[in-house]
């Protein structure tokens, strides 16, 4: 075996658990796009509800703010997970990392205030199933 194979050979067994953390990171990053992606898509989907509204019904005009806000919060979770994901990336590097609960608590409180207000715009809209949908 030549040297620069065998240095080659011997500095992926040395690496292989930082390369398994790289790794790691980089599907944990995919994961917050998906889920940046979910939140945009269902904002959008309940910007989209007012039009199934039947037309006698007025419109409450909250929907859209509620589809809005779940748009934001898609944005920002991609901006933070990018964010997240470069800090990982170096901390891995400098054999510095440590985990923290706050992205999981934030987040967690993020998507619990959004539930909150899907059910509340879900239970709020009046409900007539006599009416016909209609689109706009």
């Amino acid at each position: 075996m030549t040297n620069t194979a065998a240095n080659t050979h011997s500095k992926g067994r040395q690496n292989s658990s930082r390369v398994r953390d790289h790794l790691a990171n980089e599907r944990t990053y995919l994961a917050w796009m998906r889920t940046a992606i979910a939140l945009m898509g269902f904002g959008v989907v309940i910007v989209r509800l007012r039009y199934f509204q039947p037309p006698q019904i007025p419109h409450l005009g909250t929907g859209w703010k509620l589809g809005l806000i779940f748009s934001l919060v898609g944005l920002m979770t991609v901006l933070l997970s990018t964010w997240h994901y470069f800090t990982i990336r170096d901390a891995i590097d400098d054999d510095t990392y440590e985990p923290t609960g706050r992205w999981v608590v934030v987040f967690s409180l993020a998507i619990t205030l959004l539930g909150a207000g899907v059910i509340y715009f879900v239970f709020t809209v009046p409900f007539n199933p006599t009416n016909s949908f209609t689109l706009e």
